[in-house]
Parts: structure tokens; sequence; C-alpha cells
């Protein structure tokens, strides 16, 4: 039998359910079944939160994003330099990944990359990250500048990410990996220099 639950509490549990299933199986092959068997309610249960699976994973999208932000966000905001900055920031977000491992293989899997809906959403989330990061990287220059700096810095985590998550890859401590990975970026941005006029011909 199952349990009942208020509706938000519900509803949250679907989607870090949902998250699982959708990590291991992928979004073509799970099903609203597959979801509904995982959660231990009956599928009309399910379609009284979801109307259909895309809606679920893209909410499920947009939630796991959210939530990203809202841990870098929080992180960076009790650093006092820029160099704190650098590493709480990374420190989170392997943190993320660590504790949501689930949440990132549906954030930057192939079911995300390889549907226009679903890709504009993890664009959005990917563009309000790097608009974030920009606000806290200090150097001369205008805002395209800090930004392209910024989407750098995000590629840099994700590719760190899905090595560590891989077999062969490093242990994945983010502490470590944050300490190692924000040397290398902090070193970096001291190097940037403001863009130079072009010169007049």
């Amino acid at each position: 039998m199952t349990t009942r639950l208020p509706a938000e509490q519900r509803r949250r549990q679907l989607l870090d359910v949902a998250c699982e299933v959708f990590a291991e199986n992928g979004f073509h092959a799970t099903s609203m079944d597959d979801v509904a068997s995982a959660a231990g309610v009956t599928k009309p249960v399910l379609y009284q939160h979801f109307p259909s699976k895309r809606a679920l994973f893209i909410e499920l999208l947009e939630n796991v994003g959210h939530e990203l932000l809202r841990l870098l966000a929080e992180a960076t905001r009790a650093a006092t330099t820029g160099r704190e900055r650098v590493e709480a920031g990374f420190t989170a977000y392997f943190r993320f990944v660590t504790e949501n491992e689930a949440a990132f293989r549906v954030l930057f899997g192939a079911a995300a990359r390889n549907d226009a809906e679903f890709t504009e959403i993890v664009e959005r989330v990917l563009d309000e990250t790097a608009e974030a990061i920009s606000q806290l990287i200090a150097i001369e220059g205008a805002p395209e500048h800090r930004r392209v700096l910024a989407h750098a810095l995000i590629g840099i985590a994700e590719a760190t990410s899905r090595d560590a998550l891989t077999d062969d890859g490093a242990s994945l401590d983010p502490a470590v990996l944050a300490r190692w990975v924000s040397e290398l970026a902090w070193f970096g941005l001291r190097g940037v220099r403001a863009e130079e006029p072009a010169p007049s011909h």
C-alpha cells in the first residue's frame, strides 16, 4: 500500500527517484512505469504530479540546475577574497557531483544534449551559472570577457567531474579536486589582462 505523503513531499520524492532512474537508464529507455515502480507508487499517482515523461524530465532538469546555482551562490557568498571564492566555488561544484552523481549525469548526459528542448534548459542553466561566476571574476575588462572566462571555468569543472566519475578516474574528493583545479584557475585568472584597443590603420 502506498504511503500517503503531502503533495509537495510526494513531488520531491518522485523527482529524486526519477533522477536516479533516468541517470541509470537514460531518458528514452525509461518509462513512467519504471519511475512509478521505483518510487513505490501507482502510475496514476505519478501522472497526478507530472502529465508526461517529458514534463517530468524537464522539471527535473530545471530543479537540478536551480540547486546547483543555489549551492554555488551560497558557497561563494561567504568567501572574503578572490582566491577563496574560486576555491569555494569549485568545492561546492565537486561536492554537488559527489553527493548527486545521478543529478550530474542527468544534467550533463546525452539525453539533455540530444533534444532541442532539453538542450535549451541546460544551456540556460549554464548561462545563468556563467553569469553568476563572471560577477566574481575581478579583472579589468568587458563583461563579455568575464563571461567567456566563466564558461571556461565551468568547462574545466565539468570535464574534471566526468573524469573523476569514470572507473579509472581520480578518487572524487571534492576538497582535493577543488584545491588542484582552483590553483590552476586562480593563477590563470591572475594572468589575464584587459583587452588592449585594436591598433588603428
